[in-house]
Parts: C-alpha cells; sequence; structure tokens
C-alpha cells in the first residue's frame, strides 16, 4: 500500500441527492419535502424551544419571585472559627483563609459575623464585619480592617 492506492472503504462516499428532477427521479414534484406547513417552505427556520405549535416549556412553567443580578454574595466566617483556627497577635486575611480552607469558594467575598466568643488578639482583614463581630475583635484586643469589594479575590 502507498499513497498512488489509498481510497476510502466501500459505501462511504455517496452522491449527492439531486431533488427537483422530475416525476421519475423520486425526489420530484415536492422535493421530499411533502405537501404544505412551514418546513415545505423555502427559508424555514424552526425557532430556538419551538414545539410544533404546542405551549412550549419555557412558557408553561411559572414564574415566581425576583432574582436581583446585582446580589453580592459573601463566604462567612465566624468569631469562633477565627479563634479555633488562628494563634495570638495573627493577620487573618482572605488569602489566609482560603489557603486553610476556611473558606471554600476561590473568588468570594469574606464577610466576618460574631457567633462563639474571640479571646485572642487578631488583625482581621475582610470585605464586610457586623456591627457585634468588629466591636468583639475590638474588645479582644484586635483590629478589624474593611477592604474594598475588589481587593483579596
Amino acid at each position: 500500500m502507498d499513497l498512488s492506492n489509498l481510497h476510502p472503504p466501500e459505501g462511504a462516499r455517496r452522491k449527492k441527492k439531486r431533488v427537483g428532477r422530475g416525476e421519475g427521479s423520486g425526489t420530484g414534484v415536492t422535493s421530499g419535502r411533502g405537501h404544505k406547513g412551514a418546513k415545505s417552505r423555502s427559508g424555514f427556520k424552526r425557532k430556538r424551544g419551538f414545539e410544533g405549535g404546542q405551549m412550549p416549556l419555557h412558557r408553561r412553567v411559572p414564574k415566581r419571585g425576583f432574582h436581583n443580578p446585582f446580589r453580592v454574595e459573601y463566604a462567612v466566617v465566624n468569631l469562633d472559627t477565627l479563634s479555633e483556627r488562628f494563634d495570638e497577635g495573627a493577620e487573618v486575611t482572605p488569602e489566609l483563609l482560603r489557603e486553610r480552607r476556611i473558606v471554600r469558594e476561590s473568588r468570594a467575598l469574606v464577610k466576618v459575623l460574631a457567633r462563639g466568643e474571640l479571646s485572642k488578639k487578631l488583625i482581621v482583614k475582610a470585605h464586610r464585619f457586623s456591627a457585634q463581630a468588629s466591636k468583639a475583635i475590638a474588645a479582644a484586643g484586635g483590629q478589624a480592617e474593611v477592604l474594598p469589594a475588589g481587593a483579596g479575590r
């Protein structure tokens, strides 16, 4: 075998069906499109979601509520978690929280909430703090620094 005698297997290449070439060809008159209806017309293109005139699924399913496209989601970290996982005087940042798998989402903004007790002096940097959490951090002798929304993502 060499390049001069290569050919596709038998039946792999078919001739194009030539429609509209007389009644005797078997594909004359309506050219295999049947009679009438949208599919028989030139330029027919079925719309996305079209179900043959039946009410399409996206219109049959009830719609409720409101989805706010501008909603900002926060990954939540509580004071008891910070107290367990960090040593006295540590600087807690969103990157460090991701590194230690406290926050799982890679690009989430971090918010600190006030569940639990904080007895250690920590420097906590996050995008949001609840009022109680920032008071508790200050009471323990630490600092709560608010980061801008684009930082630490």
